[in-house]
């Protein structure tokens, strides 16, 4: 929890907001209740895709207009829209993300002229192979335009399925 408060503190004193991606609604309550304890008089709020479509409408829209700093979230902002002062996205448990989410929730920031910070959160404990090669292939195709080669990195650690039959 010290270095969540400390990158989303030094994120807010460059003028910025801060995305926390998490699978889990349960984790994201848990971390929900811990940052608003910690981080008092920053604003902090919460959506996930259960929520009832008018109240993740208007907490999404606090956002987009500044007024919310951090947005505790599972992967439904993967394909969502451009917020220019988002400019960290921190993913906690980051190995149990596929290759392709991955990608998709590092693209969600820097999308403005500044500096942007994706952080990849993993426990402290030995990871699965295939966990662990994602994590390598997000890491190693950083640049701009690489989706192609996440492509084809993700058909590799997946496999290319069946395409005639019933083992997709």
């Amino acid at each position: 929890i010290n270095l969540i408060v400390n990158i989303i503190i030094k994120e807010i004193s460059r003028g910025g907001q801060v995305y926390v991606v998490d699978n889990s609604v349960d984790s994201l309550k848990s971390l929900y209740l811990k940052l608003t304890k910690r981080l008092s008089g920053i604003s902090v709020d919460l959506i996930f895709g259960t929520m009832s479509s008018p109240s993740l409408l208007n907490k999404m829209d606090l956002f987009v207009k500044g007024k919310t700093k951090v947005l505790l979230t599972t992967t439904i902002i993967e394909s969502g829209i451009d917020i220019s002062l988002t400019n960290t996205i921190i993913i906690n448990n980051a190995h149990l993300f596929g290759l392709s989410q991955l990608y998709q929730l590092r693209g969600r920031v820097g999308r403005s002229s500044y500096q942007a910070f994706a952080w990849f959160l993993i426990p402290k404990k030995e990871l699965s192979l295939s966990g662990t090669k994602r994590l390598n292939a997000i890491v190693k195709y950083s640049s701009l335009g690489s989706g192609y080669n996440i492509s084809l990195e993700d058909l590799e650690i997946r496999g290319s399925g069946s395409l005639f039959g019933y083992k997709q």
